[in-house]
C-alpha cells in the first residue's frame, strides 16, 4: 500500500470508528459526511468524542482554508468542546505550507500532535507482562476503570471520562477492551474493534505513576492479540499521540499521516 493510501485509509478508520463511537454516547449524534468534511460529535463532555475531520485528497490551500472556517463554525454551534483531526499528508504542498496561517484565520489552535500508523502485523503471539494480569471489559465497573485511566492519562477530569464510557453496551461487547492489572490495581488499558476490515487500536491508557514500565504495550498486544483471534483480521490501525507513538512500531506498526489537531480558539 502506498504511503498516500496509507493517509487515506487512517482518516477513512477514522471516519468509521468514531460513526460507532459517538452514535453510541449519544442516539441523536451529529454524524455527518458534508462535502471534504465528517463530522463526528456525540456532544458529550469527553472531548474525544467530539469530532471533525477533513477527508479530500489533494486539498490546495483555497480549499483548506474554507473547510477550516466551515469547520470552525461547526464546532462554535457546539456546546462542549473538541477536536478537529487533520490529517497532514491529505493536504497539497501549497495547503501544508499555509496550514498554520490558515487555522490561525479560522479562529483554530493547535492542541497536540499525534501520527496514524498501520500494519500487516496479526497474529500477534499471546502477551505476557510478570508484574500484569489482563482482564477483558465486561462491566461497568470496569468501564470505569477504563474510563479513569485515560482521564488520567490524558489529563482529563474523571467525570469527563466517565461520561464517554460509562454505561456503553458497545465497550462491553463488540470492542476487545482489556484492563492491564498490576495485583488488583487498573495500571494500562487498550482496546480494539473490527472497522473496515482492518482492526482499530483506541483509547490506550496508563496511569502516569506506572508509566515507563511496558505496561502500555502489554495491554496493547493482549487486545491485539485477543480482537485478531476472534475476527481473524491481520491489518492493524491506530492514531497515536507523540507520547505513544515510539511504542507502536515496537509491535509492527509503521507510521504514515501526521495528525494535527485543532480546538477553537479561546
Amino acid at each position: 500500500m502506498s504511503d498516500l493510501a496509507e493517509s487515506v485509509e487512517s482518516m477513512e478508520q477514522f471516519a468509521t470508528v468514531w460513526r460507532a463511537m459517538v452514535l453510541d454516547r449519544d442516539a441523536g449524534a451529529d454524524v455527518r459526511d458534508l462535502p471534504g468534511i465528517a463530522v463526528r460529535w456525540a456532544g458529550s463532555t469527553f472531548a474525544f468524542w467530539n469530532a471533525v475531520t477533513l477527508t479530500e485528497v489533494g486539498a490546495d490551500a483555497g480549499l483548506l482554508g474554507q473547510r477550516l472556517r466551515r469547520t470552525a463554525d461547526i464546532m462554535r454551534s457546539k456546546s462542549h468542546p473538541g477536536f478537529l483531526w487533520l490529517f497532514e499528508d491529505l493536504l497539497d504542498d501549497e495547503a501544508r505550507s499555509a496550514l498554520e496561517t490558515a487555522a490561525e484565520q479560522a479562529g483554530l489552535q493547535h492542541a497536540f500532535p499525534g501520527t496514524g500508523m498501520a500494519g500487516d502485523l496479526l497474529p500477534l503471539p499471546e502477551p505476557a507482562h510478570p508484574d500484569l494480569t489482563f482482564v477483558r471489559v465486561t462491566t461497568d465497573e470496569h468501564l470505569r476503570a477504563y474510563a479513569d485511566l485515560n482521564s488520567l492519562g490524558y489529563g482529563f477530569p474523571l467525570e469527563q471520562g466517565r461520561d464517554g464510557l460509562v454505561g456503553s453496551t458497545l465497550w462491553k461487547s463488540e470492542v476487545y477492551a482489556y484492563l492491564g492489572l498490576r495485583g488488583d490495581v487498573p495500571v494500562a488499558c487498550a482496546g480494539t474493534v473490527e472497522a473496515a476490515g482492518r482492526l482499530f487500536v483506541v483509547l490506550v491508557a496508563t496511569d502516569p505513576r506506572w508509566q515507563r514500565r511496558g505496561y502500555g504495550e502489554a495491554v496493547t498486544r493482549k487486545a491485539l492479540y485477543e480482537g485478531g483471534r476472534a475476527t481473524g483480521l491481520t491489518r492493524a490501525t491506530l492514531h497515536a499521540t507523540a507520547a505513544g507513538a515510539p511504542v507502536y512500531p515496537r509491535i509492527g506498526f509503521r507510521p504514515n499521516s501526521p495528525i494535527h489537531f485543532y480546538g477553537l480558539r479561546s
